[in-house]
C-alpha cells in the first residue's frame, strides 16, 4: 500500500504544479503515507499494488485526511490574517479543495468566519466543487458504474 500511495500522491504533485509549492498537500502526502505504513506494519493489512482495495482504501485514507489538512489550512490562514502575517494564497487552498477537501474548507469556513465575504473566493470554491462533481461523475461513468 505504501508504495501505491506514494507514487499516486507524489505523481499528482509532480503533474499538477500548483501541489508542487503547496505545504499543506505535501503534509497530506506524508500523513496519507503514514498512515498506510503504520496500518500494514501494525495491522498487518497488506494488498497489491494497484490492486481494488488498496485504490479504495487509498480514497478513503484519501478523503479524510485531505479534509483534515484543508481544514488546517484555512485555521493557519485565519490566524495569519488577524496577526498580519504571511497567508496561504488562494491558490493552495483551491487545490485542496478540489482535490475532495472542500468539506472540510465549508467547515472552518463556518466556524473561523473565514473567506466566506469575498465574493470572487466564494464563486472559485463553488466551482471547485461543481468541478470535482464532474470529475468523480466523468471517471464513473468511464469505469461503468453509472
Amino acid at each position: 500500500m505504501v508504495i501505491t500511495y506514494a507514487v499516486l500522491l507524489f505523481g499528482m504533485m509532480f503533474l499538477f504544479q500548483p501541489l508542487r509549492r503547496n505545504n499543506f498537500y505535501i503534509l497530506h502526502a506524508v500523513l496519507v503515507i503514514a498512515l498506510a505504513y503504520y496500518l500494514e506494519n501494525v495491522y498487518g493489512i497488506r494488498a497489491k499494488i494497484f490492486g481494488t482495495k488498496t485504490l479504495l482504501f487509498f480514497v478513503v485514507l484519501h478523503l479524510l485526511s485531505i479534509n483534515i489538512v484543508t481544514f488546517f489550512a484555512y485555521y493557519h490562514d485565519k490566524k495569519a490574517a488577524v496577526r498580519g502575517g504571511w497567508r496561504v494564497s488562494e491558490m493552495n487552498l483551491h487545490s485542496l479543495e478540489f482535490l475532495g477537501g472542500w468539506f472540510g474548507a465549508l467547515v472552518a469556513q463556518k466556524l473561523f468566519h473565514h473567506k466566506t465575504s469575498k465574493k470572487s473566493f466564494m464563486h472559485m470554491f463553488y466551482l471547485m466543487i461543481f468541478m470535482e462533481f464532474a470529475a468523480v461523475y466523468i471517471i464513473l461513468k468511464y469505469l461503468g458504474f453509472i
